[in-house]
C-alpha cells in the first residue's frame, strides 16, 4: 500500500524514514517533494566511439557544479545526471518510486530513464537521470522541486536490504550524481 501523508509524518517522526533536509511544505497528500542539487554528470560524448557497458566509464562524464544563485541550461535531446539535494533512507520493509513533477514533465523534462525504483535499505542522495524531450532548453535552478518520491509498505520485511553484502549494491551511500556501474557486473 502507497503510504499518506499521516503515515509518512509518522514514519519520518519514527526515524523509520529519513528525508534531509527536510521542509514540512514539501509533504503531499501521498508523496514528498524532492529538489535537484547543484552538481550534474555531464557527458563527454566526443572521448569515446560508442559505450561499452562491460567498461568503466566514470571518464565518460565530467562532474560540474552550478553555483547556488547559477542555472543549468538543458538543451533538447540532452541527457546529464544530476541528484536530489536530499538523502533518503529506508527501512527493510518500504521502497519508494520516484517521479517527476508533472508540471516540469509538461515541459518536456523527464527526471529518470530508468531510476525511479528505490530499493528497501536504500540511504543515500538519489541520481537523476535528466532529459530535454522538448524543442527548446530547459533552465534548471539548484534547490527547485524536481520530483516527488511516495513509499510502499512491502508484505514482509526484506531478508537482504539495499546495503546489505549479499546483494552487491553498488550505489549505497552516494553523494551526488554517480556514473554508472554497470561493469561491475562483469567482474
Amino acid at each position: 500500500m502507497i503510504l499518506s501523508d499521516r503515515t509518512i509524518r509518522e514514519e519520518l517522526a519514527a526515524g523509520r524514514i529519513i528525508i534531509e533536509p527536510l521542509d514540512e511544505s514539501c509533504i503531499q497528500p501521498s508523496s514528498v517533494d524532492l529538489h535537484i542539487d547543484r552538481f550534474f554528470r555531464v557527458f563527454r560524448n566526443h572521448t569515446m566511439g560508442h559505450i561499452d557497458v562491460k567498461q568503466n566509464l566514470e571518464d565518460l562524464t565530467e562532474l560540474v557544479e552550478i553555483g547556488q544563485d547559477d542555472t543549468f541550461m538543458l538543451h533538447p535531446g540532452e541527457f546529464v545526471l544530476g541528484s536530489t539535494s536530499e538523502r533518503v533512507a529506508l527501512p527493510a520493509d518500504l521502497v519508494a518510486r520516484l517521479e517527476g513533477k508533472s508540471s516540469l514533465g509538461r515541459l518536456g523534462l523527464l527526471i529518470h530513464s530508468t531510476a525511479g525504483f528505490v530499493d528497501a535499505g536504500w540511504d543515500g542522495q538519489l541520481t537523476l537521470e535528466l532529459s530535454n524531450v522538448a524543442s527548446l532548453p530547459i533552465t534548471l535552478y539548484p534547490g527547485m522541486k524536481i520530483g516527488q518520491i511516495s513509499f510502499i509498505r512491502m508484505t514482509t520485511p526484506a531478508d537482504n536490504p539495499y546495503g546489505s553484502s549479499a546483494v552487491g549494491s553498488k550505489y549505497q551511500g552516494q553523494i551526488g550524481p554517480r556514473p554508472s556501474r554497470y561493469w561491475e557486473n562483469f567482474t
